[in-house]
């Protein structure tokens, strides 16, 4: 499944967008997939993990998701981490840590965060050297076409 978030975020580098990519599992099967758009979008909360959340929530009908696992390429921020553990999701697997924001154990932990209502599994560094390696590479070019800096 964590491959298939790996081809989710490719989808995202091919729009130029930060590539994240997220599978939505239930029963072992994809409900629902997302990658990172919130530049295309004009919105800052479609993040791969919300994408692929609404997705399935759709199609589910319900905005909680007690059955379902989802597998996202970077390690989910606290925005993603939260609208995760509120739509119940049993457990969330991540491949490459995020220094910078991540919420699941590098920055912040709120998934071990015991006195919130829910408790999401959180399991980390699944493909993470392949699922880091895209995103360097893709940050890389960046730097090297001048489209950002640093």
């Amino acid at each position: 499944m964590m491959r298939l978030a790996i081809d989710q975020a490719r989808n995202a580098w091919t729009v130029g967008e930060v590539p994240v990519g997220a599978v939505l599992v239930r029963d072992g099967r994809v409900l629902a997939t997302g990658y990172n758009q919130p530049i295309a979008s004009h919105d800052p909360t479609a993040h791969a993990e919300i994408c692929a959340l609404r997705a399935g929530s759709t199609l589910m009908a319900n905005y909680r998701l007690p059955d379902c696992a989802l597998y996202v390429t970077l390690e989910p921020c606290a925005m993603c981490a939260g609208a995760l553990m509120h739509a119940r999701l049993r457990r969330v697997i991540w491949g490459a840590p995020d220094p910078k924001t991540g919420a699941a154990g590098s920055v912040v932990n709120l998934f071990g965060e015991a006195r919130l209502n829910h408790q999401t599994a959180s399991i980390g560094g699944v493909l993470a050297d392949e699922c880091g390696g895209l995103l360097r590479e893709f940050f890389a070019e960046r730097r090297r076409s001048g489209r950002i800096g640093g």
